[in-house]
């Protein structure tokens, strides 16, 4: 048996999860009152120190002192994974471009129309500059103008059945111009990001272009790129049934 001395060593590594465990929610939750940086740094130092208790309870499992107590030891690091985990996410994540504007007409991308209004003061502006496209063409070169045989009607409405579909607000729409915009709403934090679908006519069909934008933070983690593909999906197999 463990000695009484080293009994703290183990009881201290797994309230210590615990807490970091605690803090995760504590974070969404001020991101959502609005605090989003504040809430977004105690959500990374969550993370951080349970990635630091992980390496410091994996050593600590390897020692000869405490051969004994490892299974106690692994399931008292076993809070420390969500944290830990999400920090790793995060890090990877930063791998994109620190872009928070995609669209898939880098030529002449979309236009916002009412959007300006209800993103707020301290929200990202919505013009898009000439490095931010250079950066998107290297690390999204898949994201390019969605072509369809149907007609522009039937485009325009099954676009906007498939924003729909997918939970987006619909804002602002206008059919004669071939437009609507959305809001989208992150499911953890809450976060809104704003998007512009553009329906055009053409010799084959119709032509079908997003632009989506996240009102806060440099980098969207790659958000804005995966929400335009899971569009352009779901209206490919909507079309298709």
């Amino acid at each position: 048996m463990t000695a009484n001395p080293s009994g703290p060593w183990i009881r201290w590594p797994s309230h210590l999860a615990w807490a970091f465990l605690a803090l995760l929610p504590v974070a969404v939750i001020i991101v959502r009152s609005g605090l989003w940086k504040e809430g977004l740094m105690l959500y990374a130092l969550a993370g951080l120190l349970s990635l630091l208790l992980l390496t410091f309870m994996a050593v600590q499992s390897l020692l000869p002192r405490w051969r004994e107590d490892r299974t106690t030891i692994f399931k008292g690091a076993l809070p420390a994974v969500p944290g830990a985990v999400l920090l790793l996410t995060a890090l990877l994540g930063g791998k994109v471009p620190p872009i928070h504007d995609i669209t898939t007409d880098v030529s002449d991308p979309p236009r916002f129309e009412a959007a300006g209004d209800i993103r707020g003061p301290d929200s990202n502006p919505l013009t898009i500059k000439a490095d931010v496209i250079e950066q998107q063409i290297a690390a999204y070169p898949d994201l390019k103008t969605l072509r369809s045989p149907r007609s522009y009607a039937s485009s325009y409405n099954l676009a906007l059945r498939t924003a729909q579909k997918l939970g987006w607000e619909i804002t602002n729409e206008d059919p004669n111009a071939g437009f609507f915009e959305a809001v989208d709403t992150t499911a953890i934090m809450q976060f809104k990001d704003d998007i512009v679908v553009r329906v055009r006519t053409n010799a084959d069909g119709s032509l079908i272009d997003l632009r989506s934008v996240s009102r806060v933070g440099r980098s969207d983690m790659g958000a804005n790129a995966k929400r335009i593909r899971a569009f352009q999906s779901a209206f490919l197999d909507a079309a298709e049934g």
